[in-house]
């Protein structure tokens, strides 16, 4: 399976989803469907209940069930139940809940629009400029963050091309770069920003975007040049693009008098801006 993780809102909460390019169909948390259906306090005890309940019925629903990797609330990928949205229609018909219709019409148009994606590639980027624009953020940030994606995507595909595995491997990668140009891990990063389970590249200024951009994509031309055989020497060789924009940083804090790495987030940034 050729996978593409990918975090959508309904209503504002967070739904895990899994692109399969094979198959050409989503798989989606099954425990985040329950948690946007019913707003339980503990989900995963609901979903837990209800596979019993199913069973007790004779459906074989959960055998079609697969286990995917996505990203927890601790930042680690850990495996969950997921299905497809066909599958997703079939369980929301055991659930009581008054968002289940205009969940179902959600599910449609995540799968169709996918596909329109896929058939147009510009239309993704268009409705990623609107999904940012209703967010509040200002155009010339969007037009760096999508930059940064780019940067992003050649990153990992480089990674992808050395026998970097997802997950554990890749976290591990860009803690070291974004400890060599910022001075801290992901972790630290995100507290310091007052972050929790929200997108760290969401709550960069400009200039930690570019940083963090530099730091990607002199990684990504390096190892290109030193084509790495092992995850230790992807290792050196992330910890050297990251320390190219960590020297950056410096000078442009030693000119500035200036701290480049801020604690302002998304909320923060906009909340100035208005004021």
């Amino acid at each position: 399976m050729t996978k593409e993780t990918a975090i959508k809102l309904f209503e504002n909460k967070k739904v895990r989803s899994v692109w399969d390019s094979e198959q050409e169909k989503w798989y989606i948390s099954v425990v985040d469907v329950i948690e946007v259906l019913t707003d339980s306090a503990n989900p995963r005890r609901y979903w837990s209940d209800l596979k019993i309940k199913l069973e007790k019925e004779g459906s074989q629903l959960y055998e079609k069930i697969v286990q995917l990797k996505m990203g927890a609330h601790d930042g680690k990928m850990r495996t969950t139940d997921a299905a497809d949205v066909d599958q997703l229609f079939r369980l929301i018909q055991s659930i009581p809940s008054p968002k289940a219709e205009p969940f179902k019409l959600w599910l449609s148009q995540l799968a169709r629009e996918r596909l329109e994606e896929i058939d147009d590639p510009e239309l993704g980027i268009d409705r990623l400029m609107e999904y940012y624009h209703r967010k509040g953020y200002s155009d010339s940030w969007i037009n760096q963050r999508l930059k940064s994606i780019e940067v992003r995507k050649e990153l990992t595909d480089e990674w992808d091309r050395r026998g970097i595995n997802k997950g554990q491997e890749y976290a591990l990668l860009t803690d070291i770069i974004t400890q060599g140009w910022s001075g801290m891990t992901t972790k630290q990063y995100k507290r310091y920003k007052g972050l929790k389970t929200e997108s760290l590249r969401d709550n960069m200024t400009n200039l930690e975007l570019v940083l963090n951009m530099l730091a990607e994509a002199t990684t990504t031309e390096i190892s290109k040049e030193k084509n790495p055989e092992t995850l230790a020497e992807s290792q050196e060789i992330a910890q050297q693009g990251g320390q190219i924009a960590g020297n950056t940083r410096k000078e442009i804090e030693a000119k500035t008098g200036k701290k480049v790495v801020s604690s302002l987030n998304a909320k923060s940034i906009r909340r100035i801006k208005n004021e």
